[in-house]
């Protein structure tokens, strides 16, 4: 029969109802959430995510001409693209806000973690347990002597193995691996401090890009730079002084015979420095940059800058210079512009192509076989008409447009390109004037680069895997100690308790009980 309820009696509801919160406690919900570890690994895996676009799509401050390559091969993905931010990706809002909930998640999960560690490290080892035949690598061990003697040269024995040791009674606690939190809680703050390091380093670092041809200089300023990015922070106007003058370039290849292609061997440039009026000579080479008044200048690149001179029919220069040609493949076949604004009846342009060592293909087209300029040879296609360049809009260098133009020597025009050797001239269709191939300077492409969290982020970086290799390699173990009394007389237990997975925590037990052993009998017995 089913027993009367009380008269006060009131069924509960099958789900518990939650006290509702207030502003306060959403706060708090929140902010357990933000700071909770499993929260910060699924925030640095969103920015390794987040960063991946970054090396997909050129970015505006590394590559600025490829941005510009990309708007006009595809407008239409690029205007896509750019309201997303991908061409910016590492400054974006997303991108920002992922990075700066990290950086709070972190520090939200690494100050109370701090403060538990410094107080259990005030703190003794815990009692011992009542029976420890119930925790692992459980052992006995007969000792004879007096319990003070034998529970002293236990602790010796722990202490030696680096346990932390306290006395309960008939027994002895030990703990050791404190350096294991020690080592994690440093790996962590070391991911605070790169995180910081980066973070203030796009404020106070920049970098810039300069083609440098044999024979000139090149003086570090904003308006020497052919392409510069700098930080919010950086004064633009007062970069450290000094000059670089390329004095000679030199290239060393070998020839493969089994692939038909010329491996590169060395690239050296020889520069001179001039800083606060002391010129010195320096070396340049691939992986080996240059660090001048804490900049850093990198080798990126190499090739060929024929010199062209153009005079009008009267003989007078029109256009004299080094044309910087880019490569285009391993042999170095490049390709330049020449553009020739004023001087002639007509602005000129020049679309050339450059062969270091030239041979005539089957086809009867020129070709490049090695990089070295054994027989030189540019060629150019010829146009006449407006340049563009009065409308006030910036024109790449490394770029002719045509649009406006119209060809009169190469391509459909009917007339051969103009085929120059070293020191050879040829005449300009319609009597406009001359083209002299002169000399074959070459170029080096350099990358001026400064960052002054270099050393603190490299720093935060060594710690961060020293505290993460010492946190793999050290574990947390509890051991303890009692002297029991039995019938065949006085027996030591030993047994252990891991924090985690430890699979040498048995092995450790018995090393503890090996050695009490080894300390106890021979000086203890009668």
């Amino acid at each position: 029969m089913e027993p009367k309820r009380p008269s006060d009696h009131a069924d509960m509801p099958d789900v518990p109802t939650q006290p509702p919160l207030d502003a306060a406690g959403w706060g708090r919900f929140f902010w357990r959430q933000l700071t909770s570890m499993r929260t910060a690994m699924i925030l640095l895996l969103l920015l390794a995510v987040a960063a991946i676009p970054g090396s997909l799509v050129p970015q505006r401050s590394a590559d600025p001409n490829g941005v510009i390559r990309w708007r006009r091969d595809d407008p239409e993905l690029f205007e896509l693209l750019d309201s997303l931010q991908l061409f910016d990706v590492y400054t974006s809002v997303w991108f920002s806000a992922i990075y700066i909930l990290l950086f709070i998640s972190l520090v939200g999960c690494i100050i109370p973690r701090t403060s538990h560690h410094l107080k259990s490290l005030k703190q003794p080892p815990p009692k011992t347990p009542k029976n420890l035949s119930r925790l692992e690598g459980y052992r006995t061990v007969p000792v004879a002597g007096d319990r003070d003697q034998v529970l002293a040269a236990v602790a010796t024995v722990m202490q030696k193995r680096r346990f932390r040791v306290k006395p309960y009674g008939d027994s002895v606690a030990g703990e050791t691996g404190y350096l294991r939190e020690t080592a994690n809680l440093v790996f962590h703050f070391a991911l605070v401090g790169v995180l910081l390091g980066l973070a203030f380093g796009t404020g106070f670092k920049y970098s810039g890009q300069k083609v440098i041809i044999e024979g000139q200089s090149f003086t570090n300023q904003l308006a020497s730079y052919d392409s510069f990015t700098a930080g919010t922070f950086v004064d633009e106007t007062s970069l450290t002084p000094y000059a670089l003058r390329l004095e000679q370039f030199e290239a060393v290849y070998e020839f493969d015979r089994n692939t038909g292609l010329p491996n590169a061997l060395d690239f050296e440039a020889t520069m001179t420095l001039n800083q606060d009026g002391v010129s010195s000579e320096r070396s340049l080479k691939v992986n080996r940059p240059l660090d001048i008044a804490g900049t850093s200048v990198y080798l990126l690149g190499n090739g060929f800058a024929p010199w062209i001179t153009v005079t009008d029919p009267e003989g007078r220069d029109v256009f004299s210079q080094p044309v910087v040609f880019l490569p285009q493949d391993a042999n170095l076949t490049s390709v330049g512009v020449a553009k020739i604004p004023d001087g002639l009846v007509e602005q000129v342009g020049m679309v050339g192509f450059f062969y270091p060592s030239a041979v005539i293909t089957q086809s009867g087209a020129l070709s490049s076989v090695f990089p070295d300029p054994a027989q030189p040879i540019v060629t150019f296609n010829v146009f006449t008409g407006d340049l563009g360049l009065n409308e006030g809009i910036p024109r790449n260098v490394y770029d002719l447009d045509t649009d406006d133009m119209t060809v009169v020597a190469g391509q459909d025009s009917g007339v051969a390109p103009l085929v120059l050797g070293l020191g050879q001239s040829q005449e300009l269709p319609g009597g406009l004037g001359t083209v002299t191939f002169e000399s074959l300077p070459r170029f080096i492409s350099v990358d001026i680069h400064r960052d002054p969290t270099q050393l603190p982020v490299g720093i935060a970086t060594a710690f961060l895997i020293a505290g993460l290799v010492t946190s793999l390699f050290v574990v947390r173990r509890r051991v303890w100690v009692r002297i029991v009394d039995s019938e065949d007389g006085q027996v030591v237990e030993v047994a252990g308790l891991a924090r985690g997975d430890d699979p040498g925590l048995d092995a450790a037990v018995g090393d503890v009980a090996e050695a009490i052993t080894k300390v106890t009998s021979p000086k203890l017995t009668p």
